[in-house]
């Protein structure tokens, strides 16, 4: 009777933990619609959407959280959906890379896409470092500007264990100047005098999201645009080592004691229990996308889940962030996004004069 009892009430801690979650992530979901709409209006309008839904939705929570304060009523479930959700949405995104397509560009390219990628990490971070910003504010700032922009932070964030404020800010400028970019990039094909291929390598380099590279490289042609993808997909593709060794790293640092005999203990550990459970299954989904056990029917819908979960956690993140803590920090953000910008697209620009 005493072990029922206990089951029981093991069971109904467990219930009573999800009714908890429910509103927060309620509130989370509806930020998200809105956010989901508002995109698919820019897509009416302008075929591309030039905002994505997660940035909006970010903003969108920041505006709320400005306005209204969430109780405790709210808290737990905002908190699941900021960190378990982005989880998931991370492990789902393994389905959608495939390792044939990157191969099939050549060593070459995809040699100088990796180094770009990880001399602009270092740069980036430094120069975050030295403009005064915090170690996990200037990774993510480093990993949005040298991979992917928004996506690359987002899954990043987790596992640096980067607060809701790091993320917000990292996010926000970098979605700004991540605008600006589809938007002035195409003004260099003349000022350059750049081929379609030229054109494409570059923007897929520095535009930050598959979609605007697509916005970026359709004014210049098919070729810019093949050719920007396929340069975007070898950037994404980095960030699956890139997350692997942070996790590696920070794991090994949360175990490593004063002594030397934590040290000793932490290194003697195996690197299956250090990398997070979704890293590993990021992993063992793109091993699975590229030996095509993964059915191609299954990849539509696995990436739009993604895609939605991974906006439901930046409305969490919004709603988490106290814009008062922005704003001491906005311009020495902007200054290092920029300049970092700035540095990776002079490094592009060397490259793509290398591809003629």
């Amino acid at each position: 009777m005493p072990e029922q009892e206990q089951d029981q009430g093991q069971k109904q801690g467990v219930l009573k933990g999800i009714i908890l979650l429910i509103p927060g992530i309620l509130l989370c979901g509806v930020v998200t619609v809105i956010s989901l709409g508002i995109q698919a209006a820019e897509e009416r309008v302008f075929d591309h959407p030039y905002i994505e839904a997660l940035v909006v939705a970010i903003l969108l929570g920041m505006a709320v959280r400005t306005a209204w304060e969430p109780s405790e009523r709210w808290c737990s479930g905002i908190a699941f959906s900021a960190k378990q959700l982005l989880e998931v949405a991370v492990m789902l995104l393994g389905a959608s890379i495939s390792f044939a397509a990157i191969l099939a560009s050549g060593w070459l390219l995809i040699g100088a896409i990796a180094a770009t990628v990880v001399i602009m990490l270092a740069v980036s971070y430094g120069l975050a470092r030295l403009l005064g910003l915090k170690t996990k504010l200037a990774i993510l700032i480093a990993c949005g500007n040298s991979i992917c922009g928004n996506s690359a932070i987002a899954a990043v964030a987790p596992v640096i264990e980067a607060d809701g404020d790091d993320i917000a800010s990292s996010i926000s400028f970098t979605a700004i100047l991540g605008v600006l970019m589809v938007l002035g990039l195409p003004l260099l094909i003349p000022l350059l005098k750049l081929t379609a291929t030229q054109y494409g390598i570059l923007a897929g380099l520095t535009v930050y999201a598959v979609p605007q590279v697509l916005a970026a490289t359709v004014p210049a042609g098919i070729v810019s645009t093949q050719i920007g993808t396929l340069v975007k997909l070898v950037r994404v593709l980095m960030l699956g080592p890139i997350v692997v060794g942070l996790s590696l790293f920070v794991a090994r640092r949360r175990k490593a004691g004063p002594a030397k005999e934590g040290a000793a203990k932490a290194a003697s550990i195996s690197p299956f229990k250090l990398v997070p459970w979704f890293i590993i299954g990021f992993l063992v989904l793109a091993a699975l996308r590229s030996f095509q056990l993964v059915p191609d029917i299954a990849i539509a819908p696995v990436t739009k889940t993604a895609a939605i979960l991974t906006v439901v956690s930046m409305a969490a993140l919004g709603l988490g962030v106290d814009v008062r803590v922005l704003s001491t920090v906005g311009g020495r953000v902007t200054a290092a996004v920029t300049l970092s910008l700035m540095l990776l697209l002079g490094l592009s620009i060397g490259l793509v004069h290398f591809f003629k």
